[in-house]
């Protein structure tokens, strides 16, 4: 017996059943499978409206993850923006967060005020201003 076709909301909604996901992200997803634009547009706006998409929401949540793992402004966003978000949701989620500067001073003092840091936190994605600041705190 042959299975019923699958919806383009039933496959958005099994993309969502393991973690939170962008519109991009969903869009993509119902593309791959061979969902229409017309199809795949209807379904996320059904998602959106009922409050399982929300860009926003995605944003701040992996964001304020990132940071508390230690993630630097410029890691931060490139990561939000390769998830398909529009620049003016990744700057407000940016906007939400600590300062990084603060965000890396405390790193600073976990780890200890020393060009080590600076150069593990620039691994992280912080700009030169928060490394700035760990350097001249060391001198």
């Amino acid at each position: 017996m042959a299975q019923p076709r699958k919806t383009a909301l039933d496959v958005a909604l099994r993309a969502l059943r393991s973690r939170d996901r962008t519109a991009a992200e969903l869009g993509a997803r119902l593309e791959q499978r061979g969902v229409g634009e017309a199809e795949r547009q209807q379904a996320l706006e059904t998602l959106e409206r009922i409050g399982y998409v929300d860009d926003e929401r995605f944003a701040r949540t992996r964001a304020n993850h990132l940071a508390a793992r230690g993630s630097g402004d410029a890691l931060i966003r490139d990561d939000l923006e390769r998830r398909g978000l529009a620049a003016e949701v990744v700057e407000l989620a940016l906007g939400a967060l600590e300062p990084e500067r603060e965000r890396a001073a405390q790193i600073a003092v976990r780890r200890g005020r020393n060009l080590k840091t600076a150069r593990y936190l620039a691994s992280r994605g912080f700009g030169e201003e928060a490394l700035d600041a760990v350097v001249a705190a060391e001198d």
